[in-house]
């Protein structure tokens, strides 16, 4: 069994992005988007117009200061490498509760489709009445079905920038 990391979100977290399962060096590392390799960093990096910083804590920092928030829709699985294909036994993160918790989340951006089809299968989309969200290209730097260019990523990814 795999855990998942914990969330990154405040009572200002307007913007909440969900992954479906860390990458094994992500776990690893004890860091969201911990492949240097992967898109993520570079997205936010390039939509606030700043430089991200190296050190982990001053990413998170970052983000809180943009009032962006990260989690994952899995708490556990069994897994196999870090594919999304290979996961097995889910168990969904609570976002009921999350939800109560932090009413502030105005935008919900899912990384990749398994992220998505994890929600709305363990959670459904009623649950986001209030909310709106978004299934972006997947910041993973693994080769998937829909391939797209760093450059059309960040073009999608814009969709956060009304709600910062």
């Amino acid at each position: 069994m795999q855990n998942i990391l914990p969330p990154i979100i405040d009572e200002s977290t307007q913007v909440l992005i969900l992954g479906s399962m860390p990458s094994q060096l992500s776990l690893e590392k004890q860091q969201y988007y911990g492949n240097p390799r992967n898109h993520f960093w570079s997205i936010i990096g390039t939509i606030l117009q700043v430089e991200v910083p190296e050190d982990y804590s001053k990413r998170v920092e970052l983000l809180k200061v943009h009032h962006i928030g990260l989690w994952d829709t899995i708490q556990s699985c069994e897994r196999q490498g870090s594919l999304d294909a290979n996961i097995r036994n889910i168990v969904p993160n609570d976002f009921r509760q999350l939800f109560i918790k932090y009413p502030t989340i105005r935008l919900l951006l899912f990384n990749g489709g398994k992220a998505y089809s994890v929600f709305k299968k363990y959670m459904g989309l009623q649950l986001l009445q209030k909310i709106e969200y978004a299934k972006m290209p997947s910041s993973s730097p693994i080769p998937g079905k829909n391939i797209k260019s760093f450059e059309e990523k960040v073009e999608e990814w814009r969709i956060m920038e009304k709600y910062l």
